[in-house]
């Protein structure tokens, strides 16, 4: 027997991989890539960091983030030093050029974001703002309400 409408997981994977090509095709276009945006944004947002709480904020592994951070520092983007007193930790910034290339993909973003938004009303990106949580919610290991709980 045939579903009759596509499992909501298959759909929400499928929108997903949508969205995140498009956005993914936004960033290219501005120079940039997803990686490139994370660790732009963090160190934009936080400043300088050691790269421990940079790969924790980007959300990778360590060797991810220093092969990343290889390609930046190599287009001028960021730049590593070691702090005096501690030779073991390196702090990566943004240079002049990162600052300039982050406001790129700042508006590349900011586009993309529009261009997901168009047509909903506030109302509507809130409910979808809450079932999006709903449905991690039920995913999630520990799950603290009852997921046929429909409020």
């Amino acid at each position: 027997m045939r579903p009759s409408q596509t499992p909501i997981g298959l759909l929400l994977a499928q929108t997903a991989k949508a969205v995140s090509r498009a956005f993914d095709d936004a960033l290219t276009e501005a120079g940039g890539s997803l990686p490139t945006w994370l660790v732009l944004m963090s160190l934009m947002r936080d400043g300088p960091l050691g790269h421990g709480e940079l790969a924790e904020r980007v959300g990778v592994q360590g060797p991810t983030l220093t092969h990343h951070l290889d390609g930046l520092e190599q287009r001028g983007l960021v730049r590593r030093e070691r702090p005096p007193g501690n030779r073991r930790v390196q702090v990566a910034s943004l240079t002049e050029a990162g600052t300039a290339m982050f406001h790129r993909l700042r508006q590349a973003a900011q586009a993309h974001d529009a261009r997901l938004r168009a047509g909903l009303a506030a109302e509507d990106l809130e409910r979808l703002r809450s079932l999006l949580g709903r449905l991690s919610a039920n995913v999630s290991p520990s799950i603290q309400e009852d997921p046929t709980d429909d409020r």
